[in-house]
């Protein structure tokens, strides 16, 4: 009689725990997505989470750790979000090998109040032919592969003393553990979704890698964050090749820069759709001017020196060809006033039309504006 007792005051808590977390992250989504509808929302905080650490190596590859593959893709995903965008602050779980616990990682963006959660992490198969990337949101498994990615990351707790409390009985080899967990992020699956698929098209557009796409999956490291979190699995280092291109220093700049843009445009995105204070009704707000310095047969990481510290330099993908602009005004005149300056650097950098995301004829969009 007292064990039977015993189990329904631990059901009864833990649909307490997990009553009080919902109460608090729905009131935290509520803010996130309407806030004051007179201000703008601005993402101010990200934080990058490089999997594993210190005493946990991740996953085995032929010749390399995952902690460590992680943590060097992350301190450059974070060095190039600060060098171009001085209104936000990086924040990161583990900047050197160290071992952070699972529940830890998720306190330290909830007490920074972040907007946004990257998880880094390589991924690993039995199969060393499995090969391609994946981005992860905190969901129910809708296979049997999704549901064993998820294990063989939050297999990380048995490194921690306790688990089993801390996680609320949580058993890493158990389906049913998760279902309850996922719950917990269903309020910001929108924008973690439309962020996983930004980060998975620079995968497969820009960095020409295998795209095995957007899925759901119980992470524990995603289950108790506050706000937009997704989970990157940025290559199989039980792959030969794709070990070799995330060890490599080209392919860490590849993917880091992929990651960067797909931030920056989900940045642009989510401030956009808060802006109540703007209505996009007339042709003009449609066309931006931007300055192009640049075109090149061959990609450029728009964070390069080869721009000399110009912040926020954009890629267009025009056939074949990569052209870099900067700027991005609604006036023509204020175009005219920015290429002056930009022309210290870059001499021969001329003005461009953008409309609905793609170059249109300048004399078209000045004929449009009337100008």
């Amino acid at each position: 009689m007292t064990k039977y007792i015993n189990v329904i005051f631990l059901k009864l808590k833990r649909f307490i725990l997990f009553f009080l977390v919902f109460v608090s992250i729905l009131l935290s989504v509520t803010n996130f997505a309407f806030g004051d509808e007179t201000t703008k929302y601005k993402l101010k905080t990200v934080v990058i989470d490089p999997g594993h650490g210190g005493r946990d190596p991740g996953a085995l590859g032929k010749k390399s750790y995952e902690k460590d593959i992680v943590l060097a893709i992350g301190l450059k995903l974070g060095k190039y979000i600060e060098k171009s965008f001085d209104d936000v602050q990086v924040i990161y779980t583990r900047n050197t090998d160290k071992f952070v616990e699972l529940h830890k990682r998720a306190d330290i963006a909830n007490k920074n109040k972040a907007d946004l959660f990257i998880s880094l992490h390589a991924n690993f198969n039995k199969s060393r032919y499995a090969y391609g990337t994946e981005t992860y949101v905190m969901g129910l498994h809708t296979d049997a592969q999704n549901l064993e990615v998820a294990k063989l990351e939050n297999s990380v707790i048995t490194f921690e003393s306790d688990y089993t409390t801390r996680y609320e009985g949580y058993d890493p080899n158990s389906a049913e553990s998760f279902i309850i967990f996922s719950l917990m992020q269903n309020t910001f699956l929108e924008q973690s979704l439309e962020f996983a698929s930004f980060i998975q098209s620079q995968f497969r557009e820009r960095v020409n890698r295998a795209d095995r796409g957007v899925k759901q999956a119980g992470f524990l490291v995603l289950w108790k964050t506050t706000m937009p979190s997704v989970l990157v699995e940025m290559g199989f280092i039980s792959n030969l090749n794709e070990e070799k291109f995330l060890t490599s220093r080209q392919g860490q700049d590849y993917i880091a820069s992929a990651i960067f843009r797909a931030f920056r445009d989900y940045k642009t995105s989510i401030e956009s759709k808060s802006d109540f204070s703007k209505a996009i009704t007339s042709s003009e707000e449609e066309i931006r001017f931007k300055v192009q310095i640049s075109s090149s047969r061959k990609q450029i990481l728009v964070n390069s020196d080869y721009f000399k510290g110009l912040k926020n330099v954009q890629e267009i993908k025009v056939n074949k060809t990569y052209k870099y602009v900067v700027g991005n005004e609604i006036k023509y005149k204020d175009i005219l006033e920015y290429r002056e300056k930009i022309k210290e650097y870059f001499p021969d950098a001329f003005i461009i039309a953008v409309k609905n995301d793609k170059i249109i004829p300048l004399k078209e969009a000045l004929d449009e504006i009337n100008y």
